[in-house]
């Protein structure tokens, strides 16, 4: 008796190996792309509900009670500095007006229409 399989059975055998493995890899690629999809569904979500950038920005010295300067909203120096907060139209103006220094990047008083 030959207990050895024959060669048709281990093709079968080597089919039934690589139908196995090529499976996994599709259920395991299928995830990734799931977990894709999913993340720039997120990305999507969260950039429809983040609020818009504000127009003009006040820059607060290091002590946060000394204004130190004022920028339009999309100032690249402004968001280095970390210490700036949103403000209105006119709270840029009354902090132009009470001689804080407009940023020299972005200059703001030219964009609010005061000459300094």
């Amino acid at each position: 008796m030959n207990d050895e399989p024959s060669r048709l059975q281990l093709l079968h055998f080597a089919r039934r190996v690589v139908v196995q493995q090529a499976t996994a890899a599709l259920a395991q690629i299928d995830g990734w792309i799931v977990a894709e999809e999913r993340r720039q569904a997120e990305r999507r979500r969260g950039e429809d509900t983040r609020p818009a950038p504000p127009e003009w920005l006040v820059q607060y010295g290091l002590n946060r009670a000394n204004v130190d300067a004022v920028h339009t909203g999309g100032c690249w120096a402004a968001a280095k500095s970390g210490r700036c907060r949103p403000a209105t139209r006119q709270q840029a103006i009354d902090a132009l007006r009470r001689q804080v220094p407009p940023c020299i990047h972005c200059r703001p008083d030219t964009a609010l229409g005061i000459l300094g």
